[in-house]
């Protein structure tokens, strides 16, 4: 193989530019050329395909986001539309492709390398909810990002005697609340796999909260979670008077998605990123870089694509105890 090409898809998160480097200055060691895909999918559409050298992914080891781009392209679907990225790449005598990004972006990748185009995935979720891998690209920093937003708010939260209710995303994954409500110490994590409580029972827990004396009450909202942040806040609110705390939202937004990765991130992504380029190298397809048990294997995109990876149950009885 003398040409591969990358490409980041889906929602951007930490991460992505330490794994374009590794998968670029990886293949390029072997004296194999490296083309960038801007804007997903689309890019391969559009043909905004652009030579890599080890100068371009200089400088990009600490920053967020992607210097490719990443969209979301969901034509791709289409065998059609496929048939035509992959018409572009064969023009330019690509011969493997890379793709970082979520499920979504892996089923495509799954779909190119089911049609005969060697294609290898690395996951990037920052929901952490690719199945058969124990972390994705990006989920440390995010978490990392979230806590301190928790810690911060607490300090305001005790300073005025306030519940707050903290939305994070995760709309049909409530990883990053469970895990950032753990170790953030919220005294309630709300997530859409685990159905309740319903509105009366909150109540009790900010009321319970106010009666042992707390300063705070913090409840952390995945954003997928029914019926929803919104509707809390305003059964919380008009019932105020009656449990102790005056109530404030903060809803996280896109502040999750940016920043500098974490060491952990950047390492993670060094070794996934040049690992893809070995892989395709050694003429695998069809796989993704998995990390599984602090080590990275090989694990079928096909399998990988089926169903989201369920939260631990171990860890969400857990947050049962925590709360």
């Amino acid at each position: 193989m003398k040409k591969i090409a990358v490409l980041t898809s889906g929602g951007d998160g930490p991460g992505l530019n330490p794994c374009i480097r590794a998968v670029t200055r990886r293949a390029l060691k072997e004296g194999v050329e490296v083309f960038g895909v801007r804007w997903g999918y689309q890019g391969l559409l559009d043909n905004d395909i652009t030579p890599l050298e080890s100068r371009d992914v200089s400088g990009i080891l600490g920053k967020g986001g992607t210097f490719l781009g990443t969209a979301r392209c969901p034509e791709f679907k289409d065998i059609k539309v496929r048939r035509k990225a992959i018409r572009h790449m064969n023009q330019r005598g690509i011969e493997g492709l890379i793709v970082i990004g979520g499920n979504g972006s892996l089923a495509g990748a799954n779909a190119l390398h089911e049609m005969g185009f060697p294609t290898v995935g690395i996951p990037a979720s920052i929901d952490n909810d690719i199945d058969g891998t124990d972390m994705a690209v990006g989920v440390d920093t995010t978490l990392n990002t979230i806590v301190d937003a928790i810690d911060r708010i607490k300090d305001t939260a005790s300073s005025h005697q306030r519940a707050f209710l903290i939305e994070v995303m995760g709309r049909d994954c409530g990883y990053l609340a469970l895990h950032s409500g753990l170790a953030g110490g919220a005294e309630l994590i709300l997530v859409p796999e685990r159905e309740g409580p319903d509105l009366e029972t909150i109540d009790q827990v900010v009321l319970d909260a106010y009666l042992h004396g707390k300063g705070h009450c913090i409840m952390v909202i995945a954003e997928g979670w029914k019926p929803g942040t919104r509707a809390v806040a305003e059964h919380l609110l008009a019932h105020r008077d009656d449990l102790g705390f005056d109530v404030r939202v903060t809803v996280l937004g896109h502040v999750q998605r940016g920043g500098r990765p974490t060491v952990f991130d950047r390492t993670l992504a060094t070794r996934m990123g040049a690992r893809a380029s070995e892989a395709l190298l050694n003429g695998d397809s069809g796989v993704m870089i998995a990390l599984r048990g602090g080590k990275l294997e090989y694990f079928p995109l096909v399998e990988a694509v089926k169903q989201l990876k369920p939260l631990d149950k171990v860890m969400l009885a857990l947050a049962e105890v925590m709360d």
